[in-house]
């Protein structure tokens, strides 16, 4: 198979014309304040319910289907649904039908990663609007492609990192802005899950039910083994990016956008299995470094799986350095600021209140990101978007560099304006994949 970069290209492009796509008509509906949102979620195992609450929680919005490749999944939903709802909800198992449905008018996704970019493009195709779990993206390449999308089709696209829409995380932003820590000129991303082993179970029949060519869709497809489905395809290159693409993309954004960068020039990764031996292909402990020599500028990234220290009491969160202090953001919406040598407190801030009044993971976390997801679709405003598309292609891009460093063991120099390495096919041909007849993800969008 010819994997480089210019080969690959031009066979996607010829292939997607053989792809089955959703319409490319855009819708023309407009909703007032009054108008009713249907919306479909799409993956229904994991995060995709708390989308189905999440949704059901907006004033005047709908979750009329739900689509997942697994019925079992799909039948354990709609009686949930009915439970706490009262009515039941459609399901479908195939997403280009839901694409196909004009009476949806917004899909959320929380379908595995190599999945995100083609629903993403295949919905701004049909005139639907997305909100898009992280990371955005399986690889760079198609993160583009996602952001080409939704400027063609003009459609509302959420990205799911719910800092985003923290009041406290924003006044943390806000002191950096004002110079309040100084001269900001380092972050450190921390993802310090307790990850297990998965242990090795082989090859067994497809489940009944499970539509395996519909999970494994724009993927490679391997023989069935419950080592991928349903979550673990998290710790395997063909469907997921390890946890600095799985939890640590609510950390690589935030490190980007507290010191205001895009893509760095410079990365190096390092790291490894030193705890199980199990089916995981991902690194355990990652360690990358992210450097931006002409902005003076450096991120640290750091994935750690089992027992570990605290860092200034957080263990998911972030740490901003400047000449005059320390900011630290501990999990979704809190900070505190430490200065001077003697680190001594300064300014704090969390969404406590918001936390208290029952909301999942305060109005700063999924709720209010739907919220303002919700508000941006009725106002066909991407401007006022919390995360729009550009910053889920950004940092999930952060995250696949650090991944690609370390898969080729080697100093990686970046151009962030092409999107490609310099003088680099070997990196250059991990900036993309090679797309299943049916589910390309296309070169003109």
């Amino acid at each position: 198979m010819d994997h480089s970069r210019r080969s690959f290209l031009k066979k996607t492009a010829g292939a997607s014309s053989a792809a089955i796509v959703a319409p490319t008509i855009v819708s023309s509906k407009v909703f007032g304040a009054n108008d009713r949102i249907n919306a479909a979620v799409l993956g229904v195992h994991g995060r995709g319910k708390n989308h189905i609450t999440s949704l059901m929680n907006q004033k005047n919005v709908e979750v009329t289907m739900l689509c997942d490749p697994d019925l079992n999944v799909l039948n354990d939903r709609q009686k949930e649904f009915k439970e706490n709802y009262g009515h039941s909800v459609s399901l479908e198992q195939d997403l280009r039908r839901v694409m196909d449905n004009k009476d949806i008018d917004v899909v959320s996704i929380a379908s595995p990663n190599h999945w995100h970019a083609l629903s993403v493009i295949w919905a701004c195709q049909a005139g639907k609007d997305v909100y898009v779990e992280k990371p955005g993206s399986h690889n760079i390449w198609e993160g583009r492609k996602m952001v080409e999308a939704v400027q063609k089709y003009d459609r509302i696209v959420q990205h799911g990192v719910q800092l985003r829409s923290s009041p406290a995380i924003n006044q943390a932003i806000k002191l950096m802005r004002e110079g309040y820590i100084g001269r900001v000129y380092m972050s450190r991303g921390l993802v310090f899950r307790w990850r297990d082993s998965i242990g090795d179970k082989g090859f067994s029949p497809v489940p009944d039910g499970l539509d395996y060519d519909l999970w494994t869709g724009p993927a490679p497809k391997r023989p069935f083994t419950r080592n991928l489905v349903h979550y673990n395809w998290h710790w395997h290159w063909d469907y997921g990016n390890g946890d600095v693409g799985n939890q640590g993309i609510h950390e690589t954004d935030l490190c980007m956008w507290g010191l205001d960068v895009g893509l760095p020039t410079k990365i190096t990764s390092m790291g490894g299995k030193f705890l199980w031996d199990d089916a995981k292909e991902v690194p355990e402990v990652l360690t990358s470094v992210y450097h931006y020599p002409d902005e003076d500028k450096i991120i640290q990234f750091e994935v750690r799986p089992w027992c570990t220290n605290t860092e200034q009491g957080a263990t998911v969160g972030n740490i901003f350095y400047g000449d005059k202090g320390i900011l630290v953001v501990k999990g979704y919406n809190k900070f505190e600021t430490y200065m001077g040598r003697n680190r001594e407190p300064g300014i704090s801030g969390d969404d406590g209140a918001a936390e208290a009044s029952g909301m999942d993971r305060g109005a700063s976390g999924t709720d209010g990101h739907f919220a303002n997801f919700i508000e941006a679709v009725r106002k066909h405003d991407r401007s006022i978007l919390n995360g729009p598309v550009e910053t889920a292609h950004l940092s999930s891009g952060l995250a696949h560099l650090g991944n690609i460093a370390y898969r080729l063991g080697k100093v990686l120099t970046f151009n962030p304006g092409s999107e490609t390495f310099v003088n680099d096919p070997e990196a250059d041909d991990m900036l993309s994949r090679n797309y299943r007849e049916g589910f390309v993800v296309p070169e003109q969008v």
